[in-house]
C-alpha cells in the first residue's frame, strides 16, 4: 500500500491568507462568493486522502508538494501567451474557441449565428456575472459535496474556466474547441460546465498541453456535463500536460431521457494523474458511450476511477478503456457499474485492456458490479499482457525497424477505440499522439 504523503503543514500559500488574497483579486457575484467561502471551509476541515480509501490506496503521491505552487491570483505579469501545442484543431473548422493560460481565459470567440440563437460559450467567470440565471443552478450541481480535499480546493479557488450553454433544440454543426495551456511551474485550477438543453446537439474538443515535454505544474480541475432530454453531446478530451505536472480532476456527466453522450478521453501526459470520472443515466432511454486511451512512459502514474451509474430503467452504458505502458510507468483503472433499485432493463458494459511494452511497467485493473435491480444485463472484463515478440520479429523480418513494428502493434491495439470515434480529425490527432509516444527499444 502506498502512503499519501501529504501533511497539513505543507499547504504553503494555500492558507487563509492566500484564500483572502485570491478573493480580493476577483469580481464575483455574491452567490458565488458564498459558494467559494463554504468550499474553503470544507477544504480546511478535511484531511488529505487516506491511503486506506479504495480510490487512493494504489496512488503514489510521494514527490507532490502543494507548497511548491501558488494560488491562481492574477497579477501584472500573469502570462497570456504560451508555446503550448494544439493538436485537435488540425483540419477542423471550429465554430467557437476558448483559450486559457494557467486556468485563466485569455481569448474567446463564437460564431455570430450561434450567438443569435442564444448559445453561450466563453469564460465561466465572466458568464457567472453576466448570466447568473443559467450558471448558478448548474455550477457544482453534479459534483456537489466535495468527495475529497482536492475537489474542495477546486470549488473554492477555481480561477476561471469555460461555460457552454446550448438552448433547446439548437444544433451546433461544427465543433467547439477548448485549449488549456500551462506555463512552466504554473497552477491551473479551473472548471468546465457544459449544459445542453432538451433536444440540443454539440461537439466539444477539449485539450490541455504544456510548452515543453518536461514542464512542471499543478492542475486541479472540475468538469460537469449536463445533457438534458433528447440532447446529444460528443465530448473529446486530450490530456497532454508536461511530464512533471500533477493532475487531480473530478468529472461527471448527467444524461436525461433518450439523450446520448459520447465521451472520448486520451491521457498521454502528466507525472501523476488522479481522475474520478462518472456518468449518471438519470431517465429512461439515456445512453452513454465512453472511450479511453492511456499511453504512459518513464515513471508516469495515471489513475482513473470510473462509475457508470444507472439510475433509471431502459438505459445503456458502454465503456472501453485501453492502456499501453512503457518504461517504469503505471496505470490504475477501477471501474464500477452501479444499477440502482428500479433500474430494470439496464444494459451495461465495461472493459479495460492493457499492453505492456516493458518488464517494469504495471497495470492494475479492478472492474466491479453493484446491481440492485432485476432483469439487467451487465458485463465486464479486463486483460493485461506483454507485447508479442513474435509479431515484432515478423515485422522486422520484412524491413521494419523495432520502433516501427511497435508503433504498428500499438496502433492495432487501439484500433477498436479508433473505430468508435466518429470524428476523423480526432482519430488523426490521437494516432499522431500515439506515434509520438512510442519509444525506441533495441
Amino acid at each position: 500500500m502506498n502512503a499519501v504523503m501529504l501533511r497539513n503543514d505543507q499547504l504553503g500559500a494555500f492558507n487563509d491568507e492566500g484564500f483572502t488574497s485570491f478573493m480580493q483579486s476577483r469580481i464575483d457575484p455574491v452567490w458565488l462568493t458564498e459558494l467559494r467561502t463554504e468550499a474553503w471551509r470544507t477544504f480546511l476541515s478535511m484531511e488529505w486522502p487516506n491511503p486506506r480509501d479504495e480510490n487512493w490506496m494504489r496512488s503514489e503521491l510521494r514527490g507532490f508538494k502543494l507548497d511548491r505552487y501558488s494560488p491562481p491570483i492574477e497579477t501584472a505579469d500573469t502570462p497570456t501567451e504560451t508555446e503550448a501545442p494544439v493538436w485537435l484543431l488540425e483540419g477542423v473548422n471550429a465554430s467557437g474557441s476558448v483559450k486559457s493560460v494557467n486556468g485563466r481565459v485569455v481569448a474567446e470567440s463564437l460564431d455570430e449565428a450561434l450567438k443569435a440563437k442564444g448559445v453561450l460559450f466563453g469564460s465561466l467567470s465572466r458568464l457567472s456575472r453576466e448570466k447568473p440565471e443559467i450558471v448558478r443552478s448548474a455550477l457544482h450541481s453534479l459534483i456537489g459535496d466535495a468527495p475529497d480535499r482536492f475537489a474542495a480546493l477546486q470549488a473554492a479557488m477555481w480561477s476561471d474556466g469555460c461555460l457552454l450553454y446550448v438552448p433547446r433544440n439548437v444544433v451546433i454543426e461544427q465543433p467547439l474547441h477548448l485549449h488549456a495551456a500551462m506555463t512552466e511551474g504554473g497552477t491551473d485550477i479551473s472548471h468546465t460546465l457544459v449544459i445542453l438543453e432538451e433536444g440540443a446537439q454539440a461537439t466539444v474538443l477539449s485539450e490541455c498541453s504544456s510548452p515543453t515535454d518536461q514542464a512542471a505544474g499543478f492542475h486541479c480541475g472540475g468538469l460537469e456535463l449536463i445533457v438534458k432530454d433528447r440532447a446529444n453531446l460528443r465530448y473529446v478530451s486530450l490530456q497532454d500536460w508536461g511530464q512533471k505536472v500533477w493532475k487531480f480532476s473530478h468529472q461527471k456527466a448527467s444524461v436525461g431521457r433518450d439523450a446520448t453522450i459520447q465521451w472520448t478521453v486520451a491521457a498521454m501526459g502528466a507525472r501523476f494523474a488522479q481522475v474520478d470520472q462518472q456518468v449518471e443515466l438519470v431517465a429512461p432511454g439515456a445512453s452513454s458511450y465512453v472511450n479511453g486511451v492511456m499511453f504512459t512512459r518513464d515513471r508516469q502514474h495515471l489513475t482513473y476511477n470510473t462509475i457508470q451509474r444507472h439510475c433509471a430503467p431502459h438505459c445503456t452504458s458502454d465503456f472501453l478503456y485501453k492502456s499501453v505502458l512503457q518504461d517504469n510507468s503505471r496505470t490504475v483503472w477501477r471501474g464500477m457499474i452501479k444499477v440502482d433499485v428500479g433500474a430494470d432493463k439496464t444494459d451495461g458494459y465495461q472493459r479495460n485492456d492493457n499492453l505492456m511494452l516493458s518488464d517494469h511497467s504495471r497495470a492494475d485493473s479492478i472492474p466491479g458490479l453493484e446491481i440492485l435491480a432485476d432483469d439487467v444485463r451487465c458485463t465486464h472484463g479486463s486483460t493485461s499482457g506483454r507485447v508479442d515478440e513474435e509479431l515484432i520479429f515478423y515485422a522486422r523480418s520484412r524491413g521494419f525497424t523495432r520502433q516501427e513494428a511497435i508503433r504498428m502493434i500499438v496502433t492495432g491495439f487501439f484500433q477498436q477505440i479508433f473505430d468508435r470515434i466518429t470524428i476523423e480529425s480526432v482519430r488523426d490527432a490521437l494516432g499522431a499522439a500515439i506515434a509520438r509516444q512510442v519509444r525506441q527499444y533495441e
